[in-house]
């Protein structure tokens, strides 16, 4: 009886998480390229980064670049993942590769930017390593 309820819960479990994405949404990788990073607009700079209730200076970037998407059909919720290192090659994200997100790419290249937070103390320049992004042929329910 135990394996049986729990299967049930199982079950239910993995019907609840699929019924968030439409039965015909697949997911589609995007080819990522032309990443690069500027530093923000001072309207949009200020900030700060906190952890554990510290908060510490902080610089602003945009990162930047191309998203293609091969399909025929525009994907939706694009993830965006990567890893920022700083200049001594230490992680600026601690534990969190995905940085970003695009809404909509239609079929063909599309711009993409997504801003970060730096801690003041990490050197510059930033290294960006390893980006990808994928997202859903149809839109996500909410």
């Amino acid at each position: 009886m135990f394996w049986r309820s729990l299967t049930v819960i199982f079950l239910s479990s993995i019907m609840a998480v699929l019924s968030w994405v439409s039965p015909a949404a697949a997911l589609t990788q995007l080819r990522l390229s032309d990443i690069s990073y500027t530093e923000c607009p001072s309207e949009i700079a200020k900030g700060s980064v906190t952890s554990g209730g510290t908060s510490m200076a902080a610089n602003c970037f945009l990162v930047t670049g191309k998203a293609e998407n091969a399909t025929r059909k525009t994907v939706y919720d694009a993830d965006i993942f990567g890893r920022i290192y700083d200049a001594n090659n230490d992680p600026v994200m601690q534990n969190r590769t995905r940085l970003g997100s695009i809404p909509e790419v239609p079929p063909g290249v599309t711009d993409f930017e997504f801003r970060i937070s730096v801690a003041a103390n990490q050197p510059t320049p930033l290294q960006l390593k390893q980006f990808k992004a994928a997202g859903f042929s149809a839109q996500v329910r909410k």
